[in-house]
């Protein structure tokens, strides 16, 4: 079986994959200070949950934003399972282009979201992954990464606009009543959710007016059903993207490590 990893800024999501499907997935908190031991302890318990132990596990593979949450899960491959971690970055992917400026810049997240995409759908894309940041990735039917745009996500715009203000509260991100709001928590909602996805549709436009052709917008990360149920502009959502892609590099005999 295979473990894989998708390290967010705030977020990771874990995805188990039996070689034949997925089996089991989670999404726990990234703690770079967490230690590979506590680390091992944490990812006892939820293999165990899905009746699976270590000696289970054949490989453990990474696309990671994080550095040091890395090292950690470098160091937890090889102490606790005996095996190397695969981290996927410009050099270890296989199957794809990166037309852009600097690929050695490219997250290892957008790698994955281009595999994924091109190895499943076969489709010129718009891929909104929506986590800490929310990224526009655009990837071509011939599996190249073309670029894309990068704006706060939905929490970061909340959090920053409750820091910087003296008397503003933490309000629940959904979508208020009506776009005038009435007392200061739907005011914030209609602010937050409504600007937010207002400028995830006019991305979306710009995108596809600069770019031409047919594309198909794929949502995925933490909020991609909300981005799909707010702004009425994502074709499918597809969660696991991010997973899926580390899975196919590392199924068709990924470069070594790097």
């Amino acid at each position: 079986m295979l473990l894989v990893f998708d390290v967010g800024n705030t977020k990771t999501a874990i995805g188990l994959h039996d070689g034949e499907a997925w089996v089991r997935d989670w999404r726990i908190s990234t703690q770079a200070e967490r230690l590979a031991d506590e680390t091992a302890a944490l990812l006892d318990s939820l293999l165990a949950g899905a009746g699976v132990s270590r000696q289970d596990i054949d490989g453990l593979a990474a696309a990671s934003v994080v550095p040091s949450a890395t090292e950690i899960l470098r160091n937890l491959a090889e102490r606790h399972f005996g095996s190397p971690l695969f981290v996927l970055n410009h050099k270890t992917a296989r199957g794809i282009r990166l037309a852009v400026d600097t690929p050695e810049e490219t997250g290892p997240d957008r790698i994955a979201n281009t595999v994924a995409v091109h190895h499943l759908y076969g489709v010129d894309a718009i891929v909104l992954d929506a986590g800490t940041a929310l990224t526009f990735d655009v990837i071509s039917r011939e599996g190249e990464y073309r670029g894309g745009a990068i704006a706060p996500g939905l929490g970061v715009s909340a959090e920053a606009l409750v820091r910087r203000t003296a008397r503003l509260p933490r309000v629940e991100l959904r979508p208020p009543k009506r776009v005038v709001g009435t007392h200061t928590v739907a005011a914030m909602q209609s602010g937050l959710v409504h600007g937010w996805t207002g400028m995830v549709r006019e991305m979306v436009r710009l995108l596809k007016e600069e770019l031409g052709g047919n594309y198909t917008v794929i949502a995925t990360g933490g909020l991609a059903q909300q981005v799909a149920d707010w702004t009425g502009v994502v074709d499918l959502v597809d969660e696991r993207l991010t997973l899926e892609g580390v899975r196919i590099v590392v199924s068709r005999g990924a470069a070594p490590p790097a």
